[in-house]
């Protein structure tokens, strides 16, 4: 494996590339990352739906990492680790140059690209019937999921949102340390099957769990989505990625000062 300096000594360049994309690359990308991410809640539900109780909602979260293996091992744009970009914005030193306002413009693509990558696998699995012999217990689960998030309230959805993207970006930014896609798939599962478990809330995710309970259940509004869940979540997550790991990391990786 790369060692975390290495990573950061050549995260300028990765930047710069994920920047100046063309934004419908972004966007495409970024729809092939919200679906990945969108399969690996499917399966989270399909098995927690199977065994039920607190047993399922552990082998879910089990289930669940499935989707960053695919998202990162692939190559796709994520928003939620796509939060890490600001490293170079905070580290002045590292080359090539990134701009920040690159940095806002993939974040606005991608994060319409995953938004409806999303949607469509939500729309797959419910006019697809999908969730094979466990269907009726997957309409129940989706139903609650979507409830039980346009529930939280504004300052939970926020701290959930920060808690989940420290550990989402610090399991991307192991998986970049990785050179097999063994160490990938190791290196992802841990810090997503915990987000899933612990019930932090990540924005893409979410961006499938309440579209697919608002189909199931039309007294769930778009409105209250936006409003009481993705809004706090996003920008949760952004705190907790942009700000806490990007910051964090490059005050602990920069080189020191020669005196």
């Amino acid at each position: 494996m790369k060692t975390s300096k290495e990573v950061y000594d050549g995260y300028a360049q990765v930047a710069l590339g994920k920047t100046t994309m063309h934004p419908l690359k972004m966007v495409i990308s970024g729809i092939f990352a919200g679906a990945f991410i969108a399969m690996g809640g499917l399966g989270s539900q399909i098995a927690s739906s199977a065994i039920g109780g607190a047993g399922g909602k552990v082998v879910g979260a089990c289930v669940f990492p499935i989707g960053l293996f695919l998202v990162v091992t692939i190559g796709v744009e994520l928003f939620t680790g796509n939060c890490l970009l600001t490293i170079p914005a905070y580290s002045k030193h590292l080359q090539p140059k990134v701009k920040f306002s690159g940095v806002l413009t993939n974040w606005l693509f991608v994060y319409i690209g995953n938004f409806i990558g999303s949607l469509l696998v939500a729309l797959a699995v419910y006019y697809g019937g999908t969730g094979g012999l466990f269907d009726g217990k997957l309409s129940e689960t989706a139903m609650a999921a979507a409830a039980s998030k346009i529930s939280l309230p504004f300052e939970q959805a926020l701290i959930r949102g920060i808690m989940c993207n420290i550990l989402v970006c610090l399991a991307v930014w192991v998986a970049m340390e990785a050179k097999s896609v063994p160490g990938k798939a190791i290196a992802v599962f841990g810090p997503v099957m915990l987000f899933v478990a612990a019930g932090f809330e990540h924005s893409v995710a979410n961006m499938y769990f309440v579209p697919l309970g608002m189909l199931y259940d039309q007294s769930l509004s778009m409105g209250d989505f936006f409003l009481n869940n993705l809004l706090p979540v996003t920008l949760g997550n952004i705190v907790g990625g942009a700000l806490i790991v990007s910051g964090g990391l490059s005050i602990i990786l920069k080189p020191a000062k020669k005196n």
